[in-house]
């Protein structure tokens, strides 16, 4: 047998195995229920990755609420897109940056308004996911308590998937997901002087 045949015949035994493996983790993940995800980290794509699976819960005829705590700007790619979608409910809730504010009873008063919306989208059994757009934020600056949020997730209806983004998010929502995603930052445009692209950042 060549060397090359070798290599081949040890490449086919290791993919074998390993769709043994595979197969039977597959074959155990048999439970069917609403998944809690957060996206964190210092890096880009948290609030785009969840936008993506909005467009896949979608595609799926599912029923989609998205509520950004934080964002103000409504001329997103994504919301020009996704925000006319039929089943996509899109609520632009905050006021922007908190240095751009620097009018922390505003602030808070905005997130509250927006918890108080996803809280009726989180009791609503039509509504297949709920997107939280940077609401790390809103436990960051106190205007909302971990253990609230993490009450009303726990009744929310059986089916419903919610994917929480932003940076630091507190170790008892850590805890209390399903799947965590964080993005590290490598490099970014921004640092070397590139401003905010059209259709990269917004």
């Amino acid at each position: 047998m060549s060397i090359e045949n070798e290599r081949e015949a040890r490449h086919v035994a290791r993919m074998q195995r390993k769709k043994q493996v595979i197969d039977q983790q597959v074959a155990a993940a048999d439970t069917e229920r609403g998944v809690l995800l957060v996206n964190t980290g210092n890096g880009k794509g948290k609030s785009s990755a969840a936008f993506g699976v909005a467009a896949r819960a979608l595609g799926h005829g599912q029923q989609v609420a998205v509520v950004q705590f934080v964002k103000s700007r409504s001329d997103t790619g994504e919301e020009a897109v996704l925000g006319t979608l039929p089943g996509m409910r899109w609520h632009v809730m905050g006021e922007g940056f908190t240095w751009e504010t620097q009018d922390p009873g505003r602030d808070a008063a905005a997130a509250r308004a927006a918890w108080e919306l996803a809280a009726g989208y989180l009791t609503d059994p039509a509504i297949g996911l709920v997107v939280l757009d940077e609401m790390t934020y809103a436990f960051k600056y106190q205007w909302l308590t971990v253990d609230e949020a993490l009450a009303v997730f726990a009744v929310r209806p059986p089916r419903q998937h919610v994917i929480v983004t932003g940076r630091g998010a507190p170790e008892a929502l850590i805890a209390a997901a399903d799947t965590v995603t964080e993005m590290a930052m490598v490099k970014h445009a921004f640092k070397a002087g590139v401003k905010a692209m059209p259709g990269m950042e917004f």
